[in-house]
């Protein structure tokens, strides 16, 4: 069986947009006989075999940055020694990110080795705003061009995303995008009085779900005062929030300063089974992303489920989302933007259906993780 090193910088039970894309394709693969070595940093709740064919080796790591909000691993001396021994075993080393110091080693050793070495960029450029961007330029100009610069193949999950290593020096005879996927069985329509009930939530009130670590990048703060605009005129309006992360308490106290206690609710994590029924518990779904996002997970997870989607204009979003066809766009950290496209679909409730229903045909008639995965396949085949 080919065995492949799969190398991330955190794996489940962490959640992320990675994360879960580089667990759905080993699943697929070890069904279709690929054995896979996952390298990545140890968390709380791993397991040494999550999944039938998947082996998980939990390298040591300090995770610094993450109360910042940047889930960035720094590497151990003693994680060379474990990289090495299951590089070696290997016929292949797919990496996924091009910033991180352990797709940074896992291509070194893949070229000591002798073994492909294929990479996963997620990601386009992560404004913070602030004196990060300075930190990040000079990740991307080192590690992130070094890791770009050994790869075989470079998949990309966006244009975006494409356009962003290619300006990092990635050789584009080797670069090409291929679109993340979605378990269409999983995430479809169901009934949302039941999806209600079976949540606690209100029969009678309009829901706006969002689903967002909660970190800069992703864009609460700009849900957060859109929020509060739109709650002027609809002051029974319920917007859900699923997601954790390191700016919770400063996401809770820009609530408690507006006065919209009563129209937010924080649910914490969700786990992925309960999150098909949130989103068929909602009446539209909001992406507020600042910058850096690739293309989003749970942007193809709603509208599988037929949900109306506004988002913002960041990243890959536009390359799936027809303006006011099967969603609706709007500038980046712009709340009164955001409120205005809300407001408006609140008012239009046949639009609002009609988007949804476009949504849903155009999410289920081009992506799955088979197509994904069968791409990738192809991929690895040229090289072993």
């Amino acid at each position: 069986m080919p065995r492949i090193c799969l190398v991330t910088h955190f794996f489940p039970p962490h959640m992320g947009g990675i994360e879960k894309v580089s667990y759905e394709q080993s699943k697929r693969l070890t069904d279709a006989g690929y054995e896979i070595d996952v390298l990545t940093s140890k968390t709380k709740g791993q397991t040494k075999h999550p999944a039938k064919g998947i082996r998980v080796f939990a390298y040591s790591s300090l995770k610094l940055a993450e109360k910042f909000g940047v889930p960035y691993p720094i590497l151990t001396v003693k994680a060379y020694k474990q990289f090495a021994q299951v590089i070696k075993k290997c016929d292949l080393v797919h990496a996924h990110g091009h910033v991180y110091m352990s797709s940074y080693l896992a291509g070194k050793l893949a070229k000591k080795y002798k073994k492909p070495f294929i990479v996963t960029q997620h990601n386009t450029f992560i404004d913070y705003k602030s004196a990060l961007n300075a930190l990040e330029n000079l990740n991307d100009l080192t590690i992130g061009k070094a890791v770009l610069k050994r790869a075989d193949r470079i998949f990309t999950v966006s244009n975006e995303t494409k356009k962003y290593v290619l300006r990092l020096g990635a050789d584009k005879a080797k670069t090409s995008v291929m679109y993340n996927g979605v378990d269409t069985k999983c995430f479809r329509s169901a009934q949302k009085q039941e999806s209600r009930k079976k949540l606690g939530l209100p029969q009678k009130r309009k829901i706006i779900f969002s689903v967002r670590r909660l970190v800069y990048k992703n864009g609460l703060g700009t849900l957060i005062e859109s929020a509060a605009l739109v709650a002027r005129n609809n002051p029974d309006i319920l917007f859900i929030v699923a997601g954790k992360g390191p700016s919770r308490k400063l996401i809770e106290d820009s609530i408690k300063e507006l006065r919209i206690e009563n129209n937010i609710k924080l649910t914490g994590f969700v786990p992925d089974e309960l999150l098909p029924v949130y989103y068929n518990a909602a009446d539209y779904f909001v992406l507020p992303s600042a910058s850096g996002e690739g293309l989003p997970l749970v942007l193809f997870e709603a509208m599988s489920c037929g949900l109306p989607v506004i988002a913002t204009r960041v990243g890959g979003t536009p390359e799936i989302i027809n303006n006011m066809k099967n969603g609706v766009l709007v500038p980046p950290r712009n709340p009164e933007a955001m409120a205005k496209a809300i407001s408006s679909l609140l008012a239009e409730e046949k639009l609002g259906k009609k988007i949804g229903e476009e949504a849903k045909k155009s999410i289920q008639n081009r992506f799955s993780w088979e197509e994904n995965v069968r791409q990738l396949k192809e991929a690895y085949k040229q090289f072993m």
